[in-house]
């Protein structure tokens, strides 16, 4: 799922700074939030198709970077000890164990009598 979005991310990044480029530029630097009938916050407020569209795209790029941000925080709690299967590292066989025995004692070796 979060490779899905950062697909999705990389192509929301690529289409935002197309409709970005694409815009009308005013050439007004900051005085573009001072309230003239080109900005964004003017009289006319935003009116064509481009100023929307970057505003969706806006608004649904930051919506996926805050899932993202929080389905990579989800996967941060796990712990690579949490996937280890333990029955394949320690064999659990009680039927060996019933079995094994203590080993014989050793005996001396016999010394064959000469007479």
């Amino acid at each position: 799922m979060t490779s899905t979005l950062l697909i999705v991310q990389f192509v929301l990044a690529i289409i935002l700074t197309i409709t970005i480029l694409l815009q009308k530029s005013s050439s007004i630097g900051l005085g573009a939030y001072s309230g003239s009938n080109d900005s964004l916050f003017g009289a006319k407020g935003p009116g064509n198709f481009l100023s929307k569209a970057t505003m969706a795209l806006g608004l649904i790029f930051v919506i996926n970077t805050l899932v993202l941000g929080y389905m990579y925080n989800q996967d941060k709690t796990k712990s690579a000890v949490d996937t280890v299967k333990i029955d394949t590292l320690i064999p659990n066989k009680p039927e060996q164990d019933k079995q094994k025995t203590a080993p014989a004692a050793p005996t001396a070796p016999s010394v064959p009598q000469t007479k």
